[in-house]
């Protein structure tokens, strides 16, 4: 099998790893899933424990980093566009273990935390900038999901903007994980449409069980 394949076989697992379910299990012997909005990610996690919670997301930022660098190393071989291809690939593979791991019968979570870690990896500049889009569109809205979602519909631009790459490969590549980040937040889009989806509250729990992990 040629390497480049055992890179994405190995991305895609790294993704797999339900860091989320696994800290709940050992820590709390319950199971995430049964509880808040159901997901594994680390905003779920968090209502079960602050410090779960953050550690969830680390972790799975950390997977995510790995996938790609570990797509950085195994690619030294091939030619410039060609590496890059093959970090994004891997990108997209580590967001697509966390939205559907194999271990977790395919149900995972929202891949923001994982797209974060892999993308760092691959282009840093444009996780700056869209950290502050992130940001801005949070502070303004006080809704947590519409930032992700604002941010993974303009990472793509944003790569494109930053000279990271024009590859059309790269940027298709990323442009399907940004697309998925989105889907996974179908539940999230239907409430803001409604005027339904709870605003975030520095300092307060919020009321309802707004999830973007």
């Amino acid at each position: 099998m040629p390497r480049s394949a055992l890179i994405l076989i190995a991305a895609y697992l790294l993704g797999s790893i339900p860091f989320g379910y696994l800290l709940v299990r050992i820590f709390r012997g319950e199971d995430v899933r049964q509880s808040g909005s159901g997901n594994i990610g680390a905003t779920n996690v968090s209502r079960k424990s602050p410090v779960l919670g953050t550690l969830t997301l680390l972790l799975d930022a950390a997977k995510g980093f790995l996938a790609v660098h570990l797509a950085t190393y195994g690619g030294l071989e091939l030619s410039g566009n060609a590496r890059l291809r093959l970090m994004a690939a891997a990108a997209l593979m580590a967001v697509a273990g966390h939205m559907f791991p194999v271990w977790l019968k395919f149900r995972g979570g929202k891949g923001v935390a994982t797209a974060l870690g892999a993308f760092l990896r691959l282009c840093p500049t444009a996780v700056g900038v869209a950290a502050i889009v992130f940001a801005v569109v949070v502070l303004l809205s006080r809704r947590i999901s519409l930032g992700s979602i604002v941010t993974a519909a303009l990472f793509p631009a944003t790569v494109w903007t930053l000279n990271v790459s024009h590859d059309p490969a790269v940027l298709a590549l990323i442009g399907v994980a940004a697309l998925l980040i989105i889907a996974r937040h179908y539940a999230n889009i239907l409430r803001l449409l409604s005027g339904e989806e709870p605003r975030f509250s520095f300092g307060r729990k919020s009321r309802a069980k707004e999830d973007t992990e």
